[in-house]
């Protein structure tokens, strides 16, 4: 079993910055990609931007040069740290990690539950 716990999230102003957390825990014995996804109200989930266990990244066009994904192998964490918010950023922000769990060796794909962030004044 596998578990991704989310912190960071909540409401900033417009323009504001907001740095969101993601801790796994669990059965693990190595994680692939570390992401984050979100889904506005009355729209799909998105990638927002995700990062392999080498430092690879990729970024949705909306957070290229406003947003940085980054992670702690030694924690199993992954954090994304957003700049320059606006209205169009108030979503439901979910972690993702392609886990592979010990024994079976086999990967799972692992959600959190999600954390709202909202950008208003």
């Amino acid at each position: 079993q596998v578990q991704l716990v989310e912190s960071g999230g909540g409401l900033v102003q417009p323009g504001g910055s907001l740095r969101l957390s993601c801790a796994a825990s669990g059965s693990i014995f190595s994680i692939n990609t570390m992401g984050w996804y979100r889904q506005a109200p009355g729209k799909e989930r998105d990638l927002v931007a995700s990062i392999t266990s080498g430092g690879s990244t990729n970024y949705a066009d909306s957070m290229k040069g406003r947003s940085t994904i980054s992670r702690d192998n030694a924690k199993n964490t992954v954090y994304l740290q957003m700049n320059s918010m606006n209205a169009e950023d108030t979503a439901v922000y979910y972690c993702n990690a392609r886990v592979r769990v010990p024994v079976q060796m086999w990967y799972v794909d692992v959600w959190g539950q999600g954390t709202l962030v909202t950008v208003s004044s």
